[in-house]
């Protein structure tokens, strides 16, 4: 009997089939990116034991695919940043030809120097413990500092969530706008978000005086009076930085104000605070999907659903990525 007119012969992608898995934190976001792909998220299992122990349990054949883990570092931040590594480790167990994570929001990222005496870097850290569990590659969006890209031996690609916050303002068409950054560390990018906006950009004199997550704004450099402000920042926790950073513009003769930032944490208070402060608007985008309260009523969310599918898709077929940065 031949038994070769029984098999089918099916087209090879010659990357490797491509498998998108999801953690516990970012289920949403996964299959938000997964319906833009038009493929299904891949099973998977988390189980938290009574002592708090995570196992993991991939449910699909991944030897020799292409797999994307979608797992972000938000509350509670330990716990997830340890699924992610049990997930990269479960899956080159299991065969994967390139195991790239996928991290929308990167808590530690706030960690990445040694500014104090006897202190973790802690964002260095994470990439080494990463690596040790054999991820391949690394995917992730506004980190605080570009340079953590340093911290990693494997190829790290780092997405802007600028674009789809751009396009979102750009349809508002607000006349006579300004856009200010709170601090000195955010004017790179805010000067190049002032210029897709095709405005002037302002900056904030911050003083930050010790880890209680407070700031203050001490002064403007540049003019906003009689202006309406879009203050720009990569993430806010409670929101205080971009409240200050609303009421100082104000003070100087600002009119409208509105905020937008990639991560909008958004810890226990800060709605009532964000709802009460001069923040006409506050836009942020779908990176986070844990919340501690509901958001401020003020507050608006954008994805960046397509943005993350088209990078995926990029790595996957082993091209650039870096069209993804036009605005």
């Amino acid at each position: 009997m031949d038994i070769s007119q029984d098999l089918v012969v099916k087209p090879v992608d010659p990357f490797g089939e491509l498998k998108i898995f999801a953690g516990r934190a970012s289920g949403v976001l996964a299959r938000s990116i997964c319906d833009h792909l038009g493929i299904e998220l891949a099973r998977s299992e988390t189980k938290i034991f009574s002592e708090g122990n995570v196992f993991v349990r991939v449910l699909e054949n991944v030897r020799g695919r292409d797999v994307f883990v979608i797992q972000g570092t938000e509350h509670p931040v330990n716990d997830n940043f340890m699924e992610l590594l049990f997930w990269i480790d479960a899956l080159k167990r299991a065969s994967a030809t390139q195991v790239t994570a996928v991290i929308p929001f990167f808590s530690y990222a706030k960690g990445d120097k040694k500014d104090e005496p006897r202190v973790s870097i802690r964002a260095r850290v994470c990439a080494d413990a990463l690596e040790a569990a054999g991820v391949d590659r690394v995917l992730m969006m506004d980190l605080h500092s570009a340079q953590i890209q340093g911290f990693f031996k494997r190829p790290v690609d780092h997405l802007w969530g600028m674009p789809v916050l751009v396009d979102y303002f750009r349809k508002k068409q607000i006349n006579d706008l300004v856009v200010a950054s709170p601090d000195v560390g955010f004017s790179k990018q805010a000067s190049k978000f002032a210029e897709a906006m095709r405005c002037q950009f302002v900056i904030g004199y911050k003083l930050r005086t010790d880890h209680d997550e407070r700031a203050a704004v001490l002064d403007i450099i540049g003019s906003v009076e009689g202006k309406n402000v879009l203050i720009v920042d990569d993430f806010t926790i409670t929101g205080g930085t971009l409240i200050e950073m609303a009421k100082a513009c104000k003070a100087h003769g600002a009119k409208d104000i509105y905020a937008c930032v990639s991560h909008g944490v958004l810890t226990k208070g800060s709605a009532a605070k964000i709802e009460a402060s001069p923040i006409k608007e506050l836009v942020l985008t779908d990176t986070i999907g844990y919340r501690a309260e509901p958001l401020p009523t003020n507050a608006r969310i954008v994805s960046v659903a397509a943005l993350f599918a088209e990078a995926i898709l990029s790595i996957h077929r082993r091209e650039s990525v870096s069209r993804l940065f036009a605005v």
